[in-house]
């Protein structure tokens, strides 16, 4: 257990030649940074953010660790094929690129933003229309 735990270690020091390579490839000393910036992706494509949202509500999420973690360290999230199966983004059903979760989160707080809103609007007209009845009422 130990070289399995020592591996997992080791697989995560960098040097100061791989930190630099990392950032050419896009990567970054704390992690990955997107490169997608204009010019250098293609085939964008609209994104229904009130599915998504759906989507996130229904996925699982569980708490776990890794064979080789200690056993007081726990992640949170989805399994990678739970993932895969409810967005389908991402190089495979093994792994969950970090790009992805951050764009399914901020297209999830985006349908929930406009839902808010549409009820904030909705709740206001529904005053508006409760203070026209009792000042009508009492008009009578």
């Amino acid at each position: 257990m130990k070289g399995r735990r020592l591996r997992g270690v080791l697989a995560r020091v960098r040097t100061p030649a791989q930190v630099r390579q990392l950032r050419v490839r896009g990567g970054s000393a704390a992690g990955l940074a997107s490169t997608a910036v204009t010019g250098a992706v293609t085939g964008g494509e609209p994104v229904n953010g009130y599915r998504v949202l759906e989507q996130v509500v229904n996925l699982p999420v569980s708490t776990w660790r890794y064979h080789w973690d200690p056993p007081h360290v726990r992640h949170l999230g989805p399994m990678a094929q739970d993932w895969w199966k409810a967005f389908e983004v991402g190089e495979n059903d093994r792994t969950i690129c970090c790009t992805d979760t951050n764009g399914v989160a901020l297209v999830a707080i985006q349908a929930l933003h406009r839902e808010l809103t549409d009820l904030r609007e909705e709740v206001a007209a529904l005053r508006v229309q409760t203070l026209q009845n009792t000042l009508g009422a009492n008009e009578t």
